[in-house]
């Protein structure tokens, strides 16, 4: 009789898909009290503390020195150009503009993956897939940048963007092709503590104007605990329990979720053409899933410990 994943596996990937896409919101209403910095600094360092005490305390085999090193530029290439530049966006353009024009990573990650010596490099469907997923990203970006020029805050955004998509990346590859036997999980806490000290340092120095209030604070506590713990342990659960291929249907829900939310909540604007732009984007990523085929089981999660620290 074949095994059947259990419920909670699909309850678990659909806590991933809503809760993950509630974070880029829960950083627009962070940024309202806190600088980008200063936000970026306390909670990855609060979380990678918390992590790396808890598996101390359980005596969890720690990375060597050698391995902190490597893991610790790792985490700030990912984490620091790939998160930080998302967290100076929202403060220009909707989160969920944001969201959606984050969804070009898959194609930064094949290109990344093609230019590092051995990487595979990409067959023609792959690169017709990132042309289509480029056609969707211009889509999103032109009739704004027809209105306000190519120094309006969209194509500002969308360059800062995929800045940030291409150091997340380049992190991910280089992260995936470090042998090291440290968990996930451990490598994750590093990764955080490592980008937490790195924005910390300058945010205590430029002494920034901070809004101490109940919304911010709890906007912080909700990317910590909601965003990180929930979110991390739904993900690796479903991981374990379901094929990685059904599990990265986050991927496209995260950014619907994240329109729905800031349209709902703050107003956000929203253009039907916006629809049409990000079922395009959709259709390029999902050509390239299907056709590049680099990924193995034991990359992605290897690779968790990235997706999680990155929400």
């Amino acid at each position: 009789m074949r095994n059947h994943p259990p419920v909670a596996a699909y309850v678990a990937l659909v806590s991933v898909c809503f809760f993950w896409g509630t974070v880029y919101l829960a950083i627009r209403i962070a940024l309202e009290s806190f600088p980008p910095a200063l936000l970026m600094g306390v909670r990855f360092l609060s979380a990678g503390v918390v992590i790396l005490a808890v598996a101390a305390a359980v005596k969890a085999r720690l990375p060597s020195r050698r391995e902190f090193a490597f893991t610790s530029l790792y985490g700030i290439i990912t984490l620091g150009v790939g998160i930080g530049t998302l967290f100076f966006a929202i403060q220009w353009i909707p989160s969920g503009l944001a969201a959606m024009l984050t969804t070009t990573s898959p194609f930064w990650m094949v290109g990344v993956e093609a230019l590092l010596p051995g990487g595979e490099r990409p067959n023609l469907p792959t690169v017709g897939g990132m042309l289509i997923g480029l056609a969707g990203t211009l889509l999103l970006v032109v009739p704004d940048a027809l209105k306000q020029g190519f120094g309006g805050v969209v194509v500002v955004s969308f360059i800062v963007l995929q800045i940030g998509c291409a150091g997340f990346a380049l992190g991910s590859v280089l992260e995936r092709r470090h042998n090291t036997t440290t968990h996930p999980i451990i490598n994750g806490a590093v990764q955080e503590l490592a980008t937490g000290v790195v924005f910390l340092i300058p945010a205590l120095f430029l002494q920034q104007p901070v809004k101490w209030d109940v919304k911010g604070l709890l906007a912080i506590l909700y990317l910590i605990l909601i965003g990180g713990v929930v979110g991390y342990s739904a993900f690796l659960y479903s991981m374990k329990h379901l094929p990685v291929s059904l599990v990265s249907v986050y991927t496209y829900v995260n950014p619907v979720v994240a329109v729905i939310i800031g349209s709902l909540i703050y107003k956000e604007s929203f253009r039907p053409l916006d629809i049409l732009a990000m079922l395009i984007v959709f259709a390029g990523v999902i050509v390239v899933k299907r056709y590049s085929g680099s990924k193995d089981d034991k990359g992605v999660h290897q690779n968790t410990s990235v997706v999680a620290a990155a929400n």
